[in-house]
Parts: C-alpha cells; sequence; structure tokens
C-alpha cells in the first residue's frame, strides 16, 4: 500500500470512530483511584483475569494454561526487553532472533515461520508480520502468555501459544516517575513515564526511553529510542476513545555470534565478532497505532472497534559467516545489504454480552476483522565460491578492516500482498455451579499475492480454513480446577518455493489436559498441564539454498507454574516443564530428531523478600535461578544420520541472578541487578555451527528511580 492511499484509509478510519462517539453528550469525568507510576514494590505476581482469552472469566476457572507476567514481576526482574523474562516463563525457548534484530521463541517447542519471528499480539490485536525490533518494555503493563491454541480467537498463530503484551493506560491522576540505570560494558538507559488529565474527558500517558548500550561482543553496540504516546477520551458516559502508538529505532550490528571448530564449542571466545566493523549498523525502525472505541450498549452488552496500523523497516549491511575452509579455522564470510519494509492496516469490530438462553448463563463474542499487509524485500549479496578464502577472516587471529567487496547478486527482491478477512465467534458457558464451557470458531480467509520484481513472475493462492476451539473446566472444590482444552490453528506461509509456487499453510492441532490452584486470598496460583501438538506444511530449508515444505512435527510435554505472594512478606515465581519434540516426517530432516533449540528440560524460580529498615525505608532482596537443558543447534538431517554423524548440541546451563533494591524516600528508590551471577559460559540459541548466540556474561546494572 503507497503512502498518499495508507494515510488516507487511515485519517477516514479516525474520521469514522471520532463521528461515532461524538454524538453523545460528555458527562463530567468521576475521579480515579491512585495507581503505582514507576518501579513497584508491595505488588504481586498474581492475575485474576488474563485480556487475551477475551472471557470475563477468572484465571481459576479458564480452561487454558495461562501465564501473565504482571509489571511487579518485570521490575522484579530488571527487564526493559522482552528477552529479559523468557527465561522465567515454562514452556518457552529461545529460537534464531536474527542476528539480534528481533524477537524469537518457541512456545512448547513449536517455533513460527524462520524469517518473520515470534507470534505476539499488542491488545490483542497482531503486531508480529512485518519487521519488529527486540521489544521494549518501557510502556508495558504486563505480558500474557497464551499457551496452547488461539487461532480461534486470532488466527494466524503457532498451536504452541502465543504472547500479548498489554500497554500502559493513562490515569486520571497525575503522576511521573524518572528513571536511570548504568551498567556494565557502558550500557545506559534513561526512561520517563508521565500521566494525567488533559481536562474532564481527556487523560495523557507518555513514556519515553532512550538507551546507549554496549556489549561484551567486541565492535556491537547498539542504540534505542522509544516514544510511546497513549490518549483516552470519555465520549460519553457509555463511550470511550483510547489511542496507543509506539515510535521505536533500533541500531545495532547484525550479529551472527560465535562459531564451532570441528563441531565444538569454547575455542572462539565469547566476545568475538565474525562480522566487519565497517558495516555499520542495521537499523530497525517501527512504528505503530492502535484507536480502540468502546460503546456500552446495555448492563451486559458492549460494541467495540479497533483500528491498527504498523510500519516497520529493516535496513543495513552486514557480513556474515559462510562456511568454514577445511583448515577447520578460516571463515569464508559474505556481505549482505538488505533493505526490507512492510505496511499493515487491520480493522476489527466486536460485539461482547451475556444473557440466559436455555437456563445457562453465556457469555458471547462475535467479531469480524479484515487486514491488508504489504512486505516489500530487496536483498544484494555477495558470495565467495565454495572453497575459497575470498571475504575471510581466521577464527583464531581475526584482523579486521580488510577491503569489503560490494554485494551486487540480487538475491530477493519480492513484494508480497497478504488480505485477510475473518469471523469470530465464542461462547464461554456456565454449565452448573462447578461446570465451564468454552467454544469458538473462526473462519478465516487469505489472499496471498507475490511479484518477484527480478523475472516478473507472480504467484496467488487464497487459502480458506476454519480454526476451532473446545475447552472445559471442572471445579470440584474451593480453589481447584481441573481442565482440558483441544483446538485448530492456521497460519499461511510466506514466500514462494524454486519453482515459483506458494507454500501451502500450516496446519495444526493441540490439546491439553491440566490442573490449577488458587490460594484462598488469591494471592498464590499454580497450573499443571500435559499437552500434545502437532503440525504439518511447516516449511524447511532443503540444503540448497531453498525453502520446501512438507514436514510433520509433534511436541508433547508437562508444563508446571507458579507464581504469588507468599505472607506478607514473600513473592515466587516458578515453572519447570519436561518436553518431547520430534519431526515426524520430512524429506531432509531425520525423522524421530528433536527440533532446533527446544531443551527437553528447563526450570526457573524467582524469590524476592521484601521489608522495613529501622529508619522507615523499605528494601528488597532476592534471586534467580534459570536452568536450560541440551538443545539441537542446527536442524538434524537424514544424510547426516545416515553417515553416522551426531546432532550438533548446545550444552546444558544453569545461570543465577541477584536482584535488590533501596527505597530511601517513598519518592526515591536505588536498584541493583546482577545477571549471570557465578559467570557461566553458555549458548542461549543457535540456527548452525556457524551461527551461534552466545550468552552475557556476569554484568551489573544499577538504577535510580525517582517518583514525581
Amino acid at each position: 500500500m503507497r503512502a498518499p492511499r495508507r494515510h488516507a484509509i487511515t485519517l477516514a478510519c479516525l474520521a469514522c470512530l471520532a463521528s461515532l462517539g461524538s454524538q453523545a453528550q460528555t458527562p463530567p469525568a468521576e475521579p480515579a483511584a491512585v495507581e503505582v507510576v514507576g518501579r513497584r514494590q508491595g505488588g504481586a505476581y498474581e492475575a485474576g483475569q488474563v485480556d487475551g482469552s477475551k472471557s470475563s472469566l477468572p484465571l481459576l476457572e479458564q480452561p487454558q494454561s495461562l501465564r501473565v507476567i504482571s509489571r511487579q514481576a518485570i521490575d522484579d526482574l530488571g527487564a526493559v526487553r522482552l528477552d529479559d523474562v523468557l527465561d522465567y516463563v515454562g514452556g518457552v525457548s529461545r529460537q534464531n532472533n536474527f542476528g539480534g534484530l528481533w524477537d524469537n521463541i518457541a512456545i512448547r517447542g513449536l517455533a513460527g515461520n524462520e524469517n518473520q519471528g515470534m507470534a505476539m499480539l499488542l491488545n490483542g490485536l497482531a503486531a508480529n508480520r512485518g519487521f519488529n525490533a527486540p521489544r521494549d518494555l518501557a510502556d508495558v503493563e504486563r505480558i500474557e502468555f497464551l499457551k496452547g491454541p488461539v487461532a480461534a480467537l486470532y488466527g494466524a498463530s503457532e498451536p504452541g501459544g502465543t504472547v500479548n503484551l498489554v500497554t500502559k493506560k493513562p490515569l486520571w491522576q497525575r503522576a511521573g516517575s524518572a528513571e536511570f540505570y548504568a551498567g556494565s560494558w557502558d550500557a545506559y538507559r534513561l526512561a520517563l513515564d508521565t500521566t494525567g488529565p488533559l481536562g474532564p474527558q481527556l487523560a495523557y500517558r507518555l513514556n519515553l526511553a532512550v538507551e546507549d548500550k554496549g556489549s561484551f561482543r567486541t565492535h556491537v553496540h547498539s542504540r534505542r529510542q522509544v516514544l510511546a504516546p497513549a490518549f483516552s477520551w470519555r465520549l460519553a458516559s457509555t463511550t470511550t476513545l483510547d489511542y496507543s502508538g509506539q515510535w521505536l529505532r533500533h541500531a545495532t550490528p547484525l550479529d551472527r555470534g560465535v562459531q564451532a571448530i570441528q563441531g565444538q564449542l569454547g575455542a572462539v571466545p565469547r566476545t568475538q565478532f565474525p562480522g566487519e566493523p565497517a558495516d555499520g549498523d542495521v537499523t530497525v525502525t517501527n512504528q505503530g497505532h492502535q484507536l480502540v472505541l468502546q460503546h456500552e450498549l446495555a448492563a451486559d452488552w458492549r460494541l467495540r472497534g479497533a483500528l491498527s496500523w504498523r510500519e516497520t523497516t529493516l535496513r543495513g549491511f552486514s557480513t556474515e559467516p559462510n562456511e568454514l575452509l577445511s583448515d577447520g579455522r578460516t571463515l569464508s564470510r559474505q556481505r549482505r545489504e538488505r533493505d526490507y519494509a512492510s505496511d499493515d492496516l487491520a480493522l476489527q469490530a466486536e460485539l461482547h454480552g451475556r444473557l440466559a438462553l436455555g437456563g445457562l448463563q453465556h457469555e458471547l463474542l462475535a467479531g469480524l476483522e479484515a487486514y491488508r499487509f504489504e512486505l516489500d524485500q530487496r536483498q544484494l549479496r555477495y558470495r565467495p565460491a565454495a572453497g575459497t578464502a575470498g571475504y575471510a577472516i581466521d577464527l583464531l587471529a581475526p584482523v579486521y578492516g580488510q577491503a569489503q567487496p560490494t554485494p551486487t547478486t540480487l538475491i530477493t527482491n519480492t513484494l508480497e500482498t497478504q488480505r485477510g478477512s475473518a469471523l469470530t465467534l465464542q461462547d464461554a458457558v456456565q454449565l452448573a455451579p462447578t461446570w465451564r464451557l468454552v467454544a469458538g470458531l473462526r473462519s478465516e480467509t487469505v489472499a496471498q499475492d507475490l511479484l518477484n520484481r527480478s523475472s516478473a513472475v507472480g504467484s496467488s493462492q487464497k487459502p480458506q480454513e476454519t480454526s476451532r476451539r473446545l475447552g472445559i473446566t471442572w471445579l470440584p472444590a474451593r480453589g481447584w480446577a481441573l481442565f482440558a482444552n483441544a483446538g485448530r490453528s492456521f497460519r499461511p506461509n510466506p514466500g514462494v518455493d524454486v519453482n515459483s509456487q506458494p507454500f501451502a499453510p500450516e496446519l495444526g492441532r493441540a490439546a491439553e489436559l491440566g490442573a490449577k490452584w488458587e490460594a484462598a486470598n488469591k494471592r498464590l496460583g499454580a497450573t499443571l498441564a500435559l499437552f500434545d501438538i502437532g503440525k504439518r506444511n511447516v516449511v524447511y530449508n532443503n540444503g540448497s539454498g531453498n525453502n520446501a515444505v512438507a514436514g510433520e512435527v509433534r511436541s508433547r510435554g508437562i508444563e508446571f507454574d507458579l507464581a504469588g505472594q507468599i505472607g506478607g512478606h514473600w513473592r515466587l515465581s516458578a515453572s519447570l516443564g519436561h518436553y518431547d519434540t520430534t519431526v515426524e516426517k520430512d524429506q531432509t530432516l531425520q525423522p524421530g530428531g528433536r527440533l532446533l533449540n527446544v531443551p527437553r528440560l528447563n526450570a526457573s524460580a524467582l524469590a524476592v523478600y521484601e521489608g522495613l529498615l529501622p529508619g522507615g525505608g523499605r528494601f528488597g532482596l532476592g534471586g534467580g535461578l534459570t536452568h536450560v537443558g541440551a538443545r539441537v543447534g542446527q536442524a538434524y538431517t537424514a544424510a547426516e544420520a545416515r553417515a553416522g554423524s551426531a546432532a550438533f548440541m548446545l550444552p546444558a546451563y544453569t545461570t543465577a541472578k541477584l536482584v535488590a533494591y533501596w527505597r530511601a524516600t517513598p519518592a526515591l528508590r536505588f536498584s541493583l541487578d546482577v545477571d549471570n551471577l557465578a559467570d557461566t559460559r553458555y549458548e542461549t540459541s543457535s540456527y548452525s555451527r556457524l551461527w551461534v548466540t552466545p550468552g552475557t556474561p556476569r554484568n551489573l546494572t544499577l538504577g535510580v528511580q525517582a517518583r514525581f
């Protein structure tokens, strides 16, 4: 979609939504309760409800495994990016992060397309299409991990689950905070959060963050700027219009990590950068806007209309590993220039309400959604001939600054357009005082068109799918619940194969059984779940540089999550998971082989104690442990299995962290975070033997937070 047309549509939708609300009179605003701004202490980890489920059922009664990372947990972890919380959620494993340029995870062992990043929602609207920089948490209130199939609500997604980020909302009482952090390797961050009323019917919130961050990796340095405004407009006693936006710019060299020599890690220092400093930064820019109009039709019925527009770009040069030559230490390298851009415009309309029907209480949701997404990709590459040194570096004695070849081979020059429309229905039924049933379906059509500008060859397809979900909960005693949940998922595969034919969409199915417990005071809760998930039409690299679709994969396992408060002083979060992920069928990968970057076992624990000092101040002290089991670090092929070669593995690791704070006055707070306390050497993820992401050594962050 070209800019004039895009902006015209956006302005028309904004005007339409505003005119709907402006027809009603505006009553005086009611003052709201005081809420906390800035880093928190004395808050909670538990959550009563989850926005992403689109149901008012309490967390205990939802027939699904759900994990919420509250703002208190984010603050206790000292987290400023989504990546900082991932180790403390059961079922999450890191995947290829595109050299540090985006977030990418697998939930319950199943990842999305390797070139598109992770499945993610922002306030219940799609936020994963395009090129998204590592998500900043400056404007995030909580993070909802929706495990299991959610395609019946959200369409294109993974059957293992998805992530919904809920942003901070404007408050109706003035408040603000400023935070400054300084850490190892000259890392600095300044953040501002301010909110309050602009009048009786209008409130604002503004989050700003500026970060200049060094790294333990030589020649790797990142800079980011975040601007996130939000407004809430009370158009009438029954009508509100909310806006939230974010501008983010993230610039850093593309860093493919360390390399294994003769299949072994450790010879190449974890600090060593395989690229060329002269390439400069690859820059990712994200601009997103959401406008939500809500109108109360009656006591139990409401209408909701939402408009979302996102624009992303990724541009820059990079030098990346190509192959390890026969001497076992010389790395042949390729050089690329990328110019990627995307536009994503989506509209959503929902009717939500309650009624009594057939002697049962129903909570109904009916929704319509439409979107248009454009993906424009152009990539040039220089690649030396196989087996030749060309543009190379000695991994054991690197010398930077050599002459750089100009990328001239055009390997990608495409424009892809997706247009989707969907109808969503959900019913949450109280079958009896101790039984809950949630049923949903989504009928979706996606039209995909791809033009290869180099060959002038186009392709198109229009898959149609209906995703279904059925869940049931039994409440045998106060504070206890047993649940079962099953559903199917659907996700279009981007791109085309070597014959310029579009890939068939991924189809998934998932089932889980589980139990939940909640303390009588609702301040501590736990979930135990067993699951079995599979998907087919998985796109893979066939070893010749081309993608193909034929794969079937499966993931089975058990998970335990616990979060909340014990007594008046302790907050606790813990998770434990065991996973069995396998390739069921494929033309290239070894059937029975494990999936990339997914451990058999992972576990975490975080405990924080809060208390009062004799002089009247407040303190907090705690720590965390994370354990990640051994993982496959490169896709294991059938040819390697026939040759008797073992799979390339990333070793298991355990890390510890320390968290502490001192609140000197009600308005002034100091914090200390120490990550990887024992300075463990480990690898977080890998794409191949030559693209291995090393974990960060021990690092320290000091912070000061002030409220005003």
